[in-house]
């Protein structure tokens, strides 16, 4: 495959990827608790998952930031990814805590788990070979 073949596959794996982070963080804190069905807050609970979904946000604004020269950016990958996978380890031991949450929250675990992480192995590869890594 040629370069500019593979950064635009790696670019539309990146642009499909950051939807989640940047669709359900941008709800979250915008709605609060109420954008998952069936959720209901304190003032407090309400303040910390917007704050959450806000740090979502964040991570897949600042995932998408890197995407126009992704060779450049393996540093960032790597942190975020790193971010990310912590957080689908503590989604992880909530499973085995609470038990089986919600198909949404299982797509996410897969997502923080196994997607971000198989980005950011190609994107560091992509990176070592054609950029910066």
């Amino acid at each position: 495959m040629s370069t500019a073949a593979e950064r635009r596959w790696l670019q539309a794996a990146v642009l499909l990827a950051i939807c989640v982070p940047i669709g359900a963080g941008g709800a979250g804190a915008l709605l609060g608790p109420g954008f998952i069905e069936g959720w209901t807050a304190t003032a407090s609970q309400d303040s910390h998952f917007r704050y959450l979904s806000g740090l979502l946000l964040g991570i897949g604004l600042c995932f998408g930031a890197a995407v126009p020269h992704l060779e450049a950016h393996a540093a960032r990958f790597r942190l975020l990814t790193l971010i990310v996978f912590v957080g689908g380890l503590a989604r992880l031991g909530g499973l085995l805590a609470a038990g089986t949450p919600s198909g949404g929250m299982i797509f996410g675990l897969a997502m923080e788990l196994a997607v971000t992480p198989a980005i950011c192995l190609w994107q560091n590869g992509f990176a070592r070979r054609h950029g910066s890594g």
